[in-house]
């Protein structure tokens, strides 16, 4: 049976394992973990093609602990409840090495009913819960099932780690073996591969089966994007060109394009994506990208979210459609992101600058006599609920971090806030 070359090119050891060194790295906190053999419940959350089911093989390759795998897309209740009867009865073996350990693949995939499932057996410390997911847990795993599992982010892999990956598989698969190599130009390579090692290793795949037996195996530019027009759907056959994808579908909505959104979308509803991951995207793009140009895009992204819930599918291709089509012809903007953003940095700098004492709460006296709350002024009380007062510390006075762009509503607001903060207002 014909074996693709990204598994046979998976890591067997650590030491072989390609990128995310914030976790695998000398010291990094899974390396260590590995390395001791005390293996604790966490959730591994990043793109496909990242490495997250191989840090899960390596991590039984070298815990020797008794070692399972579902597919949540596969799985069920009864197959959860299955292989945790057989993890109970591993736990309390003398032959145990450890206590067993629940690789769960796709974990967003499952129900709440399935979670919960887990929840005992994690608590009790019956079995160890390894999950990998390409969605955010916070939206898709249950809370008390996050609690008692700590979330790892894997980013996407860099060029200079698919690079390394190239010519590790080059030198080193039985594939290459008897031809000449040529690699003349990585640049569409690094492209298409847009950081997902299966991906760099598939189309490698699909470029030696277009060639003669010996015939060279050269790789530029031409050839990759050539190869992969003319054979979209073996180099996408799993479905993870969906970030391609997804991608384009925002950005054209943030280029004011309705007909491409429309066009992206039913790419993604023919594919197969999960509607509320499209829904969730949307409402990133109604706060992010229309923003104070037109509140109320963001409204009815979240209606859209919510009637999603509501009606499933196939009816919910419309509010989708609707939703797509009113971000994509609102007016843009950008910047209650950028202040968000530009705050994040401006705390990073400066710490924790001290709250002004008369914005300070007083719940107690000695507080009170401390001076907290005194001097501060309840803008209800005073014409046009509003009063002239410091709200920044003391060392920021005067920073401006959000900056309105020019469209009417924003526009309406920066008047409105100039009329309130002027100073000629202290004159009168």
């Amino acid at each position: 049976m014909y074996e693709p070359l990204a598994e046979r090119m998976r890591p067997k050891s650590l030491d072989e394992y390609i990128g995310q060194q914030h976790l695998v790295g000398e010291g990094a906190v899974l390396r260590r973990m590995i390395e001791s053999g005390n293996i604790s419940s966490f959730i591994l959350w990043g793109p496909p093609g990242v490495g997250k089911t191989t840090l899960a093989r390596i991590i039984a390759e070298q815990t020797q602990v008794p070692f399972y795998t579902l597919s949540a897309v596969t799985s069920g209740v009864k197959d959860v409840r299955e292989v945790l009867d057989r993890c109970k009865a591993d736990a309390i073996s003398v032959f145990s090495k450890g206590r067993p350990v629940l690789f769960i693949d796709e974990i967003h995939r499952f129900n709440k009913s399935q979670q919960d499932s887990l929840l005992g057996a994690v608590e009790q410390g019956i079995v160890t819960l390894i999950g990998a997911t390409t969605e955010n847990p916070s939206f898709e795993v249950i809370r008390p099932l996050l609690s008692r599992a700590q979330v790892y982010t894997l980013n996407p892999l860099e060029d200079a780690d698919l690079l390394q990956l190239l010519d590790r598989a080059v030198k080193g698969d039985k594939m290459f073996a008897d031809r000449e190599v040529d690699i003349q130009e990585t640049t569409a390579l690094l492209r298409y591969a847009g950081g997902d090692a299966r991906k760099l290793l598939n189309i490698l795949d699909l470029i030696m089966q277009s060639l003669a037996t010996l015939e060279p195996f050269v790789i530029n530019d031409k050839i990759v994007t050539d190869r992969l027009q003319q054979n979209p759907m073996a180099f996408d056959k799993n479905g993870e060109m969906h970030y391609d994808i997804i991608s384009a579908f925002i950005k054209s909505i943030r280029g004011s394009d309705p007909q491409a959104a429309v066009y992206w979308l039913a790419r993604l509803i023919a594919g197969g994506e999960d509607p509320k991951f499209i829904a969730r995207r949307l409402c990133i793009s109604a706060a992010e990208d229309v923003g104070l140009a037109n509140p109320n895009a963001l409204l009815l992204a979240n209606a859209t979210f919510d009637i999603i819930n509501k009606i499933g599918w196939p009816e919910g291709r419309i509010p989708l459609s609707e939703c797509a089509i009113y971000l994509a012809s609102s007016p843009k903007s950008n910047s209650a992101y950028m202040a968000i953003n530009d705050a994040l940095q401006l705390v990073e700098q400066t710490g924790n600058a001290p709250v002004p004492l008369h914005l300070r709460n007083a719940p107690t006296k000695l507080m009170a006599e401390l001076g907290y709350g005194a001097d501060y002024k309840y803008a209800h009380d005073y014409p046009g609920h509003f009063v002239n007062q410091q709200y920044m510390p003391d060392s920021l006075q005067g920073t401006q971090i959000w900056t309105p762009q020019p469209n009417p509503t924003e526009n309406k607001m920066s008047a409105h806030l100039a009329s309130l903060w002027n100073p000629e207002n202290d004159k009168k």
